[in-house]
């Protein structure tokens, strides 16, 4: 038996019990064996996923706080803005359209990817548009943050909702460019994740209407 076979023989159990490593792939040293680095794909989702979560914890500890200062004797119901209506309704259909969005780029239509997804930033523009005109509205009635604490919690709930959808319309303007430079495969879901923080967005901000008017 001439060295190479010996050496080709022992190859399997130098590499331990995960075999040797694939050519271009890289991998962790580790005492179960080598194992394949998370791709970045992977680390973009934990990412979002680690932000929901962190967002999420951030308006449970402010409903605890509303509903605990809400008993108080001095609370004193503020008037509806009559637009977060339309402001909801331009919210939510930007969801929808994003789905036709992503829709259309696994099916391979590129130019329809783009108008719809165009579509889904102009109504998070209106949206983010139209809480401006809310709040003016309020000032004009004499509603003002430290009006009483039912205007401190709407226009704080309200404000730090509105900061994260600036956020979803920066990453938008990302995406979108990306997709204009054909930076998305075809037929592959590159606007999954932006899908899950907008969608978030979206069903935030309905929870928050119920919070502040209905329940």
């Amino acid at each position: 038996m001439s060295p190479t076979d010996i050496l080709e023989r022992r190859l399997p159990a130098l590499a331990g019990p995960g075999g040797p490593p694939a050519p271009g792939v890289p991998r962790v040293e580790g005492d179960g064996g080598d194992r394949p680095l998370p791709s970045p794909q992977d680390i973009a989702r934990f990412g979002v996923w680690l932000m929901l979560g962190t967002m999420s914890m951030m308006f449970i500890g402010f409903t605890s706080s509303y509903m605990v200062r809400r008993i108080a004797g001095d609370w004193q119901p503020i008037p509806l803005p009559g637009i977060l209506w339309v402001n909801t309704l331009a919210l939510l259909a930007s969801s929808v359209v994003l789905e036709i969005a992503r829709r259309a780029l696994k099916a391979w239509d590129l130019p329809g990817a783009q108008r719809w997804l165009a579509l889904t930033g102009l109504l998070g523009a209106l949206f983010a548009a139209g809480q401006l005109v809310g709040w003016n509205r309020l000032a004009a009635q004499g509603v003002f943050l430290a009006s009483n604490p039912h205007s401190s919690f709407f226009y704080m709930l309200t404000g730090v909702h509105l900061v994260h959808l600036a956020g979803g319309l920066g990453w938008f303007a990302v995406a979108f460019t990306r997709l204009r430079r054909m930076a998305y495969a075809p037929g592959e879901d590159g606007l999954g994740l932006f899908a899950v923080y907008w969608h978030f967005l979206g069903g935030l901000w309905a929870y928050l209407l119920l919070l502040l008017y209905v329940l």
